[in-house]
């Protein structure tokens, strides 16, 4: 169990009174600084209330930093400690946030014991068709064309560049962009999308 929550008699509960643990996961993803400059980087370790990621980019003690992580999806704090490479920050989350972290480190730490395949390794296809649509949430639409695409995420070919974490929508598939590379852009999904649906379009 990574963390646990003591509650009261009225339902809540109190951050100082939760014992957890750091597990070792390994997760890929990227963090946008400050500045709005984005960089990759790789979860180390985390917590429910902290994470320790190894980085080139060097953010600030004291700097707020928001991450989209491989599995985990969003989270978001502030710095706490800079080293060489690598940077702690602490999680701004509400109580039911950490609960949902807490069980999906408790997957991920359980995953990598077992030896489990990677998520990320999805098979990805080619769609027979694969001139699309991209809209964003105002409902300005983009003409794009899929590169690649599996059950949890697409690479995609567009012109312009939605900033990173702009939910999107491709098709009828609804998803976050997690990355910008000099072609187009690389979402991902929202929800796991049902592999039937995938080799339709390959």
């Amino acid at each position: 169990m990574i963390a646990s929550t003591a509650q009261h008699q009225d339902g809540t509960s109190n951050v100082a009174e939760r014992q957890f643990n750091r597990v070792t996961i390994s997760v890929h993803g990227r963090f946008m600084r400050a500045d709005h400059s984005e960089h990759d980087c790789v979860v180390d370790t985390m917590s429910p209330f902290d994470a320790v990621i190894s980085s080139n980019a060097q953010p600030a003690v004291g700097e707020r930093i928001v991450a989209y992580l491989d599995y985990l999806g969003r989270i978001e704090g502030a710095v706490t400690e800079a080293g060489m490479r690598t940077f702690t920050m602490s999680l701004n989350a509400t109580d039911r946030k950490r609960d949902k972290l807490s069980a999906q480190l408790t997957w991920l730490a359980n995953k990598h014991e077992l030896g489990l395949p990677e998520d990320r390794n999805h098979e990805r296809v080619a769609p027979s068709n694969p001139s699309s649509e991209i809209q964003l949430e105002d409902g300005r639409r983009y003409p794009c064309r899929i590169i690649d695409l599996s059950v949890s995420g697409a690479a995609i070919e567009i012109d312009v560049r939605p900033a990173f974490g702009t939910m999107v929508i491709l098709g009828n598939m609804r998803g976050r962009v997690v990355r910008h590379f000099q072609e187009g852009i690389a979402m991902e999904f929202t929800t796991v999308q049902p592999e039937d649906a995938i080799i339709q379009l390959s």
